[in-house]
């Protein structure tokens, strides 16, 4: 069975992502606090069907693109984020021959777990 993706990572190539990936997540939750707030009063006034514009669309839609930014850092080393709350990252590895993810979360110190493609998170088991 052929691999689902181009890219794994060692341990050790993992351990060495998580100050960005740290550093990315924050952005995120930081975007995410800013937009929230946006969407909410963009939502208000969207309510009637009018159409908005103006600088609350515009700051929506910049947000949004460095979001974007951000997201493509991961993308991009096909590194995935499974929950932004948790800060659930999954690292494409291979163990024993299988394709595997290195499971983190945002509150641990290190990369502790891992876990088969199709188990998920419920099937995390110690490195």
């Amino acid at each position: 069975m052929p691999f689902l993706f181009s890219k794994h990572y060692t341990l050790q190539e993992a351990r060495e992502l998580l100050p960005s990936v740290r550093e990315w997540l924050a952005q995120l939750e930081g975007l995410r606090a800013r937009l929230q707030p946006m969407d909410e009063r963009l939502a208000k006034l969207m309510e009637g069907g009018h159409d908005q514009g103006g600088p609350l669309v515009n700051a929506v839609v910049r947000t949004i693109g460095e979001c974007r930014v951000v997201l493509r850092e991961f993308n991009s080393r096909q590194i995935q984020v499974k929950d932004l709350d948790r800060g659930l990252v999954d690292f494409p590895s291979v163990r024993e021959g299988k394709e595997v993810f290195l499971c983190w979360e945002k509150d641990e110190d290190d990369i502790g777990f891992w876990h088969d493609i199709e188990s998920g998170f419920a099937g995390r088991e110690k490195i």
